[in-house]
């Protein structure tokens, strides 16, 4: 199963909106046959597998971390194969957590003389498809918050000065993260601040990278439009998320561009952030990272999109009374009312820590 699990993770980034699967066949001790599932319209990982076990696939035992799909989406379904195929046995870390599809692809299995073995390494396999899991259950999109702070949880000096409070390794290991989630989010102030491209850079060939949807939250309209976020929109898409008041001129302007217009509510002086996460579900944009400055940071955890915040902390110290921190608004009044995180890891990168956890 952990080989199983290793095979998934080479389809990161990928898959979106599908999970993350492998699959290994394995017969009379010795592997005849794996595969993981690539890219969201190409077969799933037990199909691959199957293909380069053939026909030593009959009587074999199959792992694989979710359970084969036993209905005809994009591809054929999994649980047909595996009959035909001749398997045997088939051990699964997890249920797909789908309740219209549940349980059938077990079932078919099993109706059909195969034995099933399910919630093996069940918490691993639930944890590499967080995405997923969140995505299919709730129709939104799994969302984490990134930001970079100094060592005494400054985002940027008194005159804003922001670039770079963390070291090469801890920004290659950002992009990293842009290459495997479907959307970014930041706000106009970050536009106007920064002028970032949000795009992936990794030293790669360009089918090798992905660049997600960038979405700009802009209900003041401040980002000017020769940002380099919305340069070459016609090909990298860009998403403005703004208010019913959007002036015409500014409208035609970023048409023009290429760049998608969604109008929300305002909420708090803002974009309704709620309604701007059902709005990129139905586009199907499964995973979203935020990169905002202080108040996008803190309207997100305020309004309780948040699912696993990113802290790369940099061996600095900046000081001053009027640098930001990572959190804007007015913050919570007394200490239990603080927002927690559970599972923590901390690992270093190159000269800086990272800091993850789970709300």
């Amino acid at each position: 199963m952990r080989q199983a699990l290793q095979l998934a993770r080479k389809g990161q980034g990928r898959t979106s909106p599908n999970p993350m699967v492998g699959a290994v066949l394995v017969k009379n001790g010795r592997v005849v046959g794996e595969g993981y599932h690539r890219k969201a319209g190409l077969p799933h990982g037990e199909i691959v597998a199957l293909r380069k076990a053939g026909k030593k696939a009959r009587g074999a035992d199959l792992y694989v971390n979710l359970e084969p799909c036993a209905h005809f989406g994009k591809t054929p379904p999994c649980a047909e194969a595996i009959l035909s195929a001749g398997v045997k046995k088939v051990v699964v870390g997890m249920r797909d957590p789908n309740p219209l599809v549940s349980g059938k692809g077990f079932r078919q299995l099993r109706k059909n003389g195969v034995q099933v073995v399910s919630g093996t390494l069940r918490k691993e396999c639930e944890r590499l498809n967080e995405v997923f899991v969140k995505f299919i259950r709730t129709g939104n999109p799994f969302v984490v918050l990134k930001t970079a702070v100094s060592l005494d949880g400054k985002i940027a000096t008194r005159s804003g000065e922001s670039k770079w409070i963390t070291g090469v390794k801890a920004r290659e290991k950002v992009h990293q993260i842009r290459n495997e989630v479907d959307a970014i989010v930041a706000g106009a102030g970050t536009i106007l601040k920064d002028d970032p491209f949000l795009t992936t850079r990794l030293g790669k060939k360009s089918a090798a990278v992905k660049h997600p949807v960038r979405v700009i939250l802009d209900n003041q309209f401040l980002a000017p439009l020769k940002s380099n976020v919305f340069r070459n929109a016609d090909t990298q898409p860009v998403l403005y998320a703004t208010s019913r008041k959007l002036p015409d001129t500014r409208r035609k302007e970023l048409t023009r561009r290429g760049v998608d217009i969604l109008i929300l509510k305002e909420k708090k002086g803002g974009v309704d952030l709620k309604q701007l996460m059902q709005a990129l579900g139905e586009r199907s944009i499964t995973s979203v990272l935020i990169e905002g400055g202080g108040e996008v940071n803190a309207s997100a955890l305020e309004t309780g999109i948040v699912d696993k915040v990113l802290v790369f902390i940099a061996p600095i110290l900046i000081g001053g009374k009027d640098a930001p921190g990572p959190l804007g608004g007015t913050g919570v009044r007394h200490l239990r009312d603080a927002f927690k995180l559970k599972r923590l890891t901390v690992n270093p990168v190159g000269n800086d820590l990272l800091l993850e956890g789970y709300i």
